[in-house]
Formats: C-alpha cells, sequence, structure tokens
C-alpha cells in the first residue's frame, strides 16, 4: 500500500510541476519580471546607498507591451551600447513631444513616433538618451 500512495504523490508533483514551469515563463515573460539593479544611474531612487548594494525591482511589462508608458515612469531598454545587456531609465519624453537635451547633437529634439526619451535620476553618471537619442 505505501508504494501506491507514493506512486501518486510522485504522479501529482510531476503533473503539479509541468503546470507550474509553463504558467511562471509566460508570467515572467508577458506580464512582469524581478530585475537588479546595479550602479549609481539612478541614485537617489534607485541603489541610494551607492555602489555596493543593487536594488531589486518588479518590471512590468504588460504596460510596456500595450504601450502604456507614461512620463516619470522607469523602464529597462536593451542597451544600445551593447545588446546584451539592459539598462534601466525613466521616460522624459514620448512620442511627438520637445525635449531639452544635455550635451546631444542638437539642443532641442522632438521624439519622433515609436520612440521616447529617458534619462538617468543621476545625470552626470548616466549613460541615457543625452547620448544615444529617442530610444524604441
Amino acid at each position: 500500500m505505501a508504494r501506491f500512495h507514493g506512486r501518486r504523490y510522485i504522479r501529482a508533483f510531476v503533473s503539479g510541476f509541468f503546470v507550474a514551469v509553463p504558467v511562471t515563463v509566460t508570467f515572467f515573460d508577458r506580464v512582469a519580471c524581478i530585475a537588479r539593479v546595479d550602479g549609481i544611474s539612478m541614485q537617489p531612487s534607485l541603489n541610494p546607498s551607492g555602489k555596493n548594494e543593487s536594488d531589486v525591482v518588479l518590471l512590468n511589462r504588460w504596460k510596456m507591451r500595450n504601450y502604456e508608458v507614461q512620463r516619470g515612469d522607469i523602464v529597462s531598454l536593451v542597451s544600445p551600447k551593447n545588446p546584451e545587456q539592459k539598462i534601466i531609465k525613466r521616460v522624459i519624453g514620448l512620442e511627438g513631444d520637445i525635449v531639452k537635451a544635455i550635451g546631444y547633437k542638437t539642443r532641442y529634439v522632438k521624439i519622433p513616433c515609436g520612440h521616447i526619451w529617458v534619462e538617468g535620476d543621476h545625470l552626470k553618471h548616466s549613460f541615457d538618451s543625452n547620448a544615444f537619442g529617442p530610444h524604441v
């Protein structure tokens, strides 16, 4: 009788595992994911105590997929310098906005359709749209 109960528990575990893994992967791919924030570019909002600590954030992928980004939102983007790296910045301007750039090619930039302007909160220590322009 003990064997019978053991097989039932193993079968329940395996079937639960094969349901839980796809649901979890889909959730992290489509709805939200957890990310670690390193560096000082978003100080004082993130990593306020300095370089030695990392903040952990929950990123809302749903809003990005549905283009519900607003000025002031903090977003995660693929770095234009290194496509294997993600950067976290604050949305400053949306398509159609005119933003005042700091150190970009032109002093004022009109954000093209389908793009956003992002900046780090710690402007002097941030690789952001002031360096690479509007982001897709």
